[in-house]
């Protein structure tokens, strides 16, 4: 009988906490409702959910006056959330590139991180054909970010521009202890686009962003 018990203590709920999670890197502060709706399952038991990640201090709420009744708690993940995500071997990565500098000074990391965002750009030119719309291109862009960790995801704005978003940076760590990883990110966007779009960041993770975002635009659009 107590074996049952058991089995029966084992419900997906760690699977619904982790899908929370993830709603909330993806998309930022949300309601119990909202969350309820996205996952398929009752506001009441996303409530235990959200209850039971804040005790494990993994989320936090807010509240926002509303028109008619009560104030919402709009939850939204804490940095102690950060462990749930790649980080693409961060500490490594971080050793590495310091090591570099001591070894070889500011011009050795410029040369290791030129030298890495050329062959980003050749990797991923092999694999985005040229010769497509832009919306095929950045398409193809996304899933070879979210391959690399990166919670991706590209929207098309009214204007017919286009708005690149990453919700999550695998090499967070790296990127704060050596910003130019972040000027090659820009570097190998604006390479595999086309002669007249135009790219620009508009929010930036290192700067206390949520996410970093690119706006993408034809030029003559402007």
């Amino acid at each position: 009988m107590k074996k049952r018990a058991a089995a029966r203590k084992k419900p997906d709920r760690v699977p619904s906490r982790q899908a929370i999670v993830h709603l909330l890197k993806q998309q930022g502060p949300s309601d119990s409702e909202a969350l309820a709706v996205q996952l398929g399952i009752s506001a009441m038991g996303v409530r235990q959910h959200l209850y039971a990640l804040r005790a494990q201090k993994l989320v936090t709420y807010k509240e926002e006056q509303r028109p008619i009744g009560r104030p919402a708690k709009m939850w939204s993940l804490t940095p102690g959330a950060e462990s749930h995500f790649p980080d693409a071997h961060a500490g490594l990565t971080v050793n590495l590139l310091n090591a570099v500098e001591q070894t070889f000074g500011e011009e050795g990391v410029k040369r290791v991180v030129l030298q890495s965002t050329r062959q980003q750009i050749e990797n991923y030119r092999s694999r985005i054909p040229a010769r497509t719309s832009l919306q095929n291109r950045l398409d193809t862009l996304i899933s070879l970010r979210n391959e690399e960790g990166y919670m991706a995801e590209v929207q098309r704005q009214p204007d017919d521009s286009f708005v690149l978003i990453q919700n999550h940076c695998p090499i967070c760590a790296a990127a704060t202890a050596c910003s130019k990883l972040c000027d090659a990110e820009l570097e190998v966007f604006r390479a595999i686009l086309v002669e007249g779009e135009v790219i620009e960041r508009t929010e930036h993770m290192l700067t206390g962003a949520r996410r970093c975002v690119y706006r993408i635009r034809n030029e003559e659009r402007r």
